[in-house]
């Protein structure tokens, strides 16, 4: 039964972080309409980055026993809203354990092997397509 409330908490969250993101590509979307610089995405990516750092840090400190809402706060809204602040949170955590090699592989194999996996179905696509 915890499985099940896990899974709801983790889909309803998420379902509430994919709007959020959504609304506030559109609306950053209306203010930098002239310039084609990705601003929506890394406004998303920074403000997730900086609320998943917040909560991990001060609320699972108050309440470390809290799993649904970890799960549901951390997986599922702020997993939908972006991924990108999980990697920087994930990197921060290897940086603070004094894994500096790790946290430099995961960086840049992260930024380099999703380029890849990028181009490679860009160019899947490509085929398929034809």
């Amino acid at each position: 039964m915890k499985v099940l409330w896990n899974c709801l908490a983790v889909g309803g969250a998420g379902f509430c972080g994919a709007l959020a993101r959504y609304g506030v590509a559109v609306v950053i979307g209306r203010w930098f309409a002239a310039t084609s610089f990705p601003v929506a995405t890394l406004v998303i990516n920074v403000s997730g980055s900086l609320f998943l750092g917040w909560f991990y840090t001060f609320v699972l400190a108050r309440y470390p026993q809290a799993e649904t809402l970890r799960l549901a706060i951390a997986t599922g809204f702020v997993g939908a809203y972006t991924t990108f602040s999980t990697y920087m949170y994930e990197s921060d955590q290897l940086l603070a354990k004094g894994a500096s090699l790790q946290a430099g592989t995961y960086l840049l194999g992260s930024i380099v092997l999703g380029l890849a996996g990028i181009w490679i179905g860009v160019r899947l696509g490509a085929m398929m397509g034809r």
